[in-house]
This record gives C-alpha cells, sequence and structure tokens, in this order.
C-alpha cells in the first residue's frame, strides 16, 4: 500500500514539475516581435477574375513568453486578397497569441481583377503585425494577367489566334471540318482540367525559335516547394487530329502535361518541325493509320511510351525520343510499332506501317523498342543511336548501339535537358544525305553541323 501511494504521489509531482515548466505568461516588452518565413508572398503569375491555389507563409514566435499579436490586417482593405490566420478566415484579426517557441500559417489566396491590358501586371498589397505599437509586414506579390477564354468552343471558319492575349480553354476546342486555324509565334494555350482540342479541319501551329506556341494546362504555380505543375502530365486530355485531317503542322511548337498527348488519327496527316512533345500519362505521341513526319522533335517522358505508329506511313529525323517519366513506372516501351506483320495486324484492311528513322537518339529509361527483331517489317533505322544493344542489319542500318548520348538531364534535379554534352558519341556522326529539308537549323535556332537527335551541339563558353 506504501508503495502505491508513493508512486500516486510521484506521479503528482511529476506531473506538476512538468506543467510548471509551461510559461503561461504574455511578453510585455515591445522587443518581443514576430519573424517571417517569407518577408515577400510571391504567387507567381496569376490568371485574372478567377481564384488562385492557397499559398502560405509561417509567423513564428522565437521567445520563452506567449506573443501576443495586437492585430493582423490586409492593409488595402480590398477584396482582391484573403487571409486564413491559424484557422480563421478574414481580412483583420486581433489578438492572435502564439504559444513560446511556436508558430502559425497564414494562408492567403486572391482573385485580381481583369486587367485590361496585355502582358503581366503587378498586384501586390501588405499584411500588417501589429505588435505592442510596432508594426511588421510581409508583403503579398502576385502578377496578373489577362486570358481570352474558350468555353466548349467550334471554330467554324478559319482563324487566327494571336499571342496578345493567352488563351484559355475550357470543356474544349473544336477545329470544325474545312476550316483552318493558325496559331501565330508565342501564343499560349493554356487549357483548363480535362479540356481538350479535336482538330477535324486544319491546324497550323506556327511558333519561331525566339517565341514558340505553347499548349499546356492553366496551372502557372508549384505541386510542392520548388516543384512546377510543368512538370505534371494529366492537366488536360491532350490535341487530337481526328480522321482525315490534313496538312496539320506543329512547328517550334510545345504540347505537354496532357493525358494521352498528340494523337493523329485514321487517315490524318501531320508534320511536327523543331517541337517538343512531352509530359503525358499515357503516350507523347500516337499515330493510328497516320501520316506523319516529324524532324527536330523532342518527344519525351510519358507514363505509357514515348511513341506508338500503328499502321500508316511516319518518317522521323534528327528526333530524340527519350523517357524519364517521374510520376509512375513505365509501362511500355519508347517506341512501340504495330500493324507491321501477321502478329499485330488489325484487320482493318488499311496498309500495314511504313517507318523510317535517321539521325536520331532513341534513349532513356526503360526498354528502346518494341520489337528487337525487325525481319520483313518496312520499318528501319539509318545513323540512330540507341540505349540497348544489338548489331546491324537490314532495319538497323550504321547505328550506334549501347551508347549513352550524354544529355544534361538530371531526373532527380528535376531537369529535363536533352541537349548534349561535348563527350556525347551523338557528335558529328549524322548522315545529311539521310536529312530531311524541313529544318535547317534546330529548336534554338542553332544550325546543323553533324549532330544527330533533335537539338546541334553547342560547345560551352569558356569560364
Amino acid at each position: 500500500m506504501k508503495t502505491f501511494i508513493f508512486n500516486i504521489i510521484s506521479i503528482i509531482l511529476a506531473a506538476v514539475a512538468v506543467t510548471s515548466c509551461i510559461e503561461d505568461s504574455v511578453a510585455t516588452s515591445p522587443q518581443v516581435q514576430p519573424l517571417f518565413s517569407v518577408d515577400t508572398l510571391k504567387m507567381g503569375s496569376v490568371i485574372t477574375s478567377q481564384g488562385t491555389p492557397t499559398f502560405r507563409f509561417t509567423v513564428y514566435n522565437r521567445h520563452d513568453k506567449i506573443m501576443n499579436i495586437d492585430r493582423i490586417a490586409l492593409r488595402s482593405g480590398s477584396t482582391i486578397f484573403r487571409m486564413n490566420v491559424d484557422g480563421f478566415s478574414g481580412r483583420d484579426f486581433s489578438n492572435i497569441q502564439i504559444r513560446p517557441n511556436d508558430s502559425i500559417f497564414v494562408f492567403v489566396e486572391a482573385t485580381l481583377p481583369e486587367q485590361s491590358a496585355p502582358g503581366l501586371n503587378e498586384v501586390k498589397d501588405h499584411v500588417d503585425f501589429t505588435t505592442r505599437g510596432i508594426t511588421r509586414t510581409v508583403v503579398i506579390n502576385a502578377d496578373a494577367f489577362d486570358v481570352k477564354r474558350h468555353r466548349a468552343e467550334i471554330i467554324t471558319a478559319d482563324t487566327r489566334f494571336t499571342a496578345e492575349y493567352p488563351h484559355q480553354i475550357f470543356d474544349s476546342l473544336v477545329v470544325a471540318p474545312g476550316v483552318t486555324l493558325t496559331i501565330e509565334p508565342g501564343t499560349r494555350m493554356m487549357f483548363h482540367d480535362g479540356a481538350s482540342m479535336k482538330v477535324y479541319g486544319t491546324l497550323r501551329s506556327v511558333g519561331t525559335p525566339d517565341a514558340p506556341v505553347h499548349f499546356s494546362g492553366d496551372r502557372t504555380d508549384n505541386v510542392v516547394g520548388s516543384i512546377s505543375f510543368d512538370l505534371m502530365a494529366s492537366q488536360w486530355q491532350g490535341l487530337t487530329f481526328a480522321t482525315g485531317s490534313r496538312d496539320n503542322l506543329l512547328s517550334h511548337s510545345i504540347v505537354r502535361n496532357t493525358v494521352s498527348g498528340v494523337l493523329a488519327d485514321s487517315l490524318s496527316q501531320l508534320t511536327i518541325v523543331n517541337s517538343r512533345l512531352r509530359n503525358s500519362a499515357g503516350r507523347s505521341l500516337t499515330a493510328w493509320h497516320a501520316d506523319v513526319t516529324a524532324m527536330g522533335t523532342e518527344i519525351a517522358e510519358a507514363a505509357y511510351g514515348t511513341l506508338l505508329l500503328h499502321g500508316g506511313k511516319a518518317r522521323f529525323d534528327h528526333c530524340t525520343i527519350a523517357n524519364y517519366y517521374l510520376f509512375s513506372v513505365l509501362y511500355g516501351e519508347a517506341v512501340q510499332l504495330s500493324h507491321t506483320d501477321d502478329d499485330t495486324d488489325d484487320e482493318s484492311g488499311l496498309p500495314r506501317l511504313q517507318a523510317e528513322f535517321t539521325n536520331s537518339i532513341i534513349y532513356g529509361n526503360g526498354t528502346d523498342l518494341s520489337h528487337g527483331d525487325l525481319t520483313g517489317m518496312n520499318v528501319t533505322f539509318k545513323r540512330c543511336l540507341f540505349k540497348s544493344e544489338g548489331e546491324d542489319d537490314d532495319n538497323f542500318v550504321e547505328c550506334l548501339w549501347d551508347a549513352d548520348p550524354l544529355y544534361y538531364t538530371e531526373r532527380s534535379k528535376y531537369i529535363f535537358d536533352y541537349r548534349l554534352k561535348p563527350e556525347s558519341p551523338a557528335i558529328g556522326y549524322d548522315s545529311p544525305a539521310l536529312s530531311l529539308p524541313l529544318a535547317p537549323a534546330d529548336l534554338y535556332g542553332t544550325e546543323r553541323a553533324g549532330t544527330i537527335g533533335a537539338y546541334e551541339f553547342v560547345a560551352p563558353e569558356e569560364e
């Protein structure tokens, strides 16, 4: 019994001791002031007239007593920015306490007004923290930009999209049969969640090295930390060239963040020059009984393989086909060939695949090709570099086997740069006699001078 009582007393004394260590008094010195995780909360580029994602910063009490912040308020008092302080929403807060050596979060979101002017326009406010007569401030900064919105729109007459304002697409954008949509250099096509684009007529996307055309999701913020949504697939459905669509051109155009990439459907025709097709949850490019020609193009980062050719006719020159997809295992080979022979015939009666790859690089994580033996198929690779081991034959001519092109890509650092280091075996290996006449310079405007793959080698400047 005495032991039991002793234990009870010990527990009570321990509890009292712990409780006595907690400082419940409120600091009265004006020198006890909050600290902040940022001086300026940067919200980045923000589309006007729609709500932003939620951003946050931290307010710290680095002292041994309770800090009472008399007032937290947006200086302007406007309704553009909205706050949540320690779980409570509003624009003006009184008597917010932070326990010793603790912190609270301040969450901020906004709906920025239309600017009625092209380009980025700075919008900012100030969050003032007043503690015992002293005010400290965190600046809120956003670069607002207006867009032209398209909601389930069907283009029924020849139309030009200019670069003055980005184009934001909700639900779908459709180019009707017999109609041409021309997209001018520097234009941004921004697709909302689940939106798609389908071309029954003709699309002419004509960027330049200095002003490419961008097809992407409309998220401009970061997924987490410094990881941009630019790296994320599945933000919009993708770009489809419907059955019979002809004379389509993607030149100096970047298509990214899709569910299913670019699809050239049955009997459609597509030319791709100095472009990037990347970041797809499916494939970056699918050609299904289509006629596709590509030069100087990067086809990269896709969960189910970067390129599928099913029947039709294909010609690829000076292309880089690479797969370092981040967000899942790879479910397919980099280059997939189908409707090529009896084993893959789809019984459609349409011609089997005719494909030629020249001066190109096929290298990345996973397997290069769906078929190691192309005997009897009308598919050839000439002057191409492969990751896999192999040897030349009638279908593989003067190829580089088991060779690393030495990209600047660093997947662990989210760097996807498929230009080549000085030691690359791809430098000086192209055959001009095999080249298409579509692009004497690469996407960056560098004149071709012997490098296979999408990008001509440029020697780094000496320090």
